[in-house]
């Protein structure tokens, strides 16, 4: 069921895709284009490509909720960790020791260890 109802989302959007494509640009953007509407009326005339992209688009949404609802009671109350077969790690519980603050330090001047690295 889930599987016939992602291959009929994805022929849905690239449906969309084409439609969409199909279409003719206004040109101007953000609905400023001249259109084939009336001399009064802000509004194009609705196209047949324009009612069947919103066709699509409602079948878009549709399939995306199914398979939301679907995945979700599929998922009830399982982890991905135990989908896996794996267990969780284990929480420790001690805190690694930090490094001795002597260690950190510069060489002193008395020390074997040169102060400032060499090129050789």
């Amino acid at each position: 069921m889930e599987n016939v109802i992602l291959i009929v989302h994805l022929i849905l959007a690239l449906g969309l895709i084409g439609v969409v494509l199909l279409q003719r640009s206004e040109g101007g953007g953000l609905g400023m284009g001249g259109g084939g509407g009336g001399a009064i009326s802000g509004r194009a005339a609705a196209t047949a490509l324009g009612k069947l992209t919103w066709i699509l688009a409602v079948a878009f949404i549709c399939t995306s909720i199914t398979l939301t609802v679907l995945a979700a009671q599929k998922a009830a109350g399982t982890s991905v960790i135990d989908r896996l077969g794996g267990s969780a790690p284990a929480a420790e519980e001690t805190v690694p020791a930090l490094p001795d603050a002597q260690d950190l330090l510069p060489p002193s001047e008395g020390s074997d260890a040169p102060l400032v690295p060499k090129a050789d």
